[in-house]
């Protein structure tokens, strides 16, 4: 027994010490810094949003002790994510892992470097659920809970396997009381947005909705129960300039059905900004098909 523990504590150590050849200081907030990830061998590094305070004068300690400074590339609040870019020569990225392969029970670390060593706790992995959407609106591709201890200034600091591939970026600042993972898949989504665009693009409508139930005869029609009752629409927008109306029920965008706030959300993707979409609505008690070209939300 004496040898199996000993060798675990070898390994895990061992772990630590790899991936955190792959974690940065990032100081960018006033006496409190925080951790990032080396994501590319280029000098990019992806981290926690709201560490962030400063865009510019931001510095990063290197594993070795020494800093460098980094420029902020963009952010997305909507996951918590973002990316800087910064003199890295010689540091080479942590290799990442599919969360598909993450299961209840497995043991994973949290680390960060908020000083100058690097730090780390562990825990297992206790839920792995399907996508969620965060509570500002951020598509996450899985949900990944564990029970590792997040200490001041791992926020941006990578959860790792067995293996020590990076499964998510651990923030504090999604969930209130919570440690969120935000997965890998989620990252590379959010990353590749903001190195072309500098930030993440979301389509954008222009109305105001609440969810209602559908009058029998209108829910036979469109064969379902629920949709989203204009309320308001922006003056110019894109509903506006479409033809929407208050008082129409969406029950359908691009032919997807729309029965929730989190549907018409999560249909707002970055590859529908400009693109003309059919919007299906319960007009006056009879159904319609309005097309609309989305706008950008700012």
């Amino acid at each position: 027994m004496a040898e199996i523990l000993s060798k675990l504590s070898n390994d895990i150590s061992s772990i630590v010490e790899s991936a955190g050849k792959g974690i940065v200081r990032v100081e960018a907030r006033q006496r409190m810094p925080a951790t990032g990830i080396v994501w590319y061998d280029d000098g990019v590094i992806v981290t926690s949003h709201h560490i962030v305070e400063q865009d510019e004068n931001i510095i990063v300690g290197l594993p070795d002790g020494s800093t460098t400074s980094a420029v902020l590339v963009g952010r997305d609040p909507f996951t918590d994510v973002a990316v800087l870019r910064a003199d890295l020569s010689g540091l080479k990225a942590t290799p990442w892992a599919a969360s598909d392969g993450v299961k209840v029970g497995n043991l994973a670390l949290a680390l960060g470097r908020p000083g100058k060593s690097v730090r780390a706790t562990m825990g297992m992995v206790n839920v792995v659920g399907e996508s969620w959407r965060t509570p500002a609106g951020g598509p996450v591709d899985s949900y990944i809970q564990t029970e590792v201890t997040m200490y001041p200034g791992f926020s941006g600091g990578p959860l790792v396997d067995s293996a020590g591939a990076v499964l998510g970026m651990n923030t504090s600042g999604l969930l209130r009381g919570s440690v969120a993972t935000i997965p890998v898949e989620t990252l590379e989504r959010v990353v590749a947005s903001i190195l072309e665009h500098g930030k993440v693009r979301k389509a954008y409508l222009g109305v105001g909705t609440q969810p209602v139930r559908l009058q029998s005869a209108a829910s036979a029609g469109v064969e379902q129960e629920t949709g989203l009752l204009i309320i308001s629409v922006e003056a110019s927008g894109p509903a506006d300039e479409g033809g929407l109306l208050q008082g129409d029920t969406i029950v359908s965008l691009d032919g997807e059905p729309v029965r929730q706030v989190d549907d018409l959300l999560s249909l707002l993707s970055s590859d529908r900004v400009g693109k003309s979409v059919d919007v299906a609505v319960v007009r006056g008690g009879t159904p319609a098909k309005i097309s609309v070209t989305l706008g950008e939300r700012e």
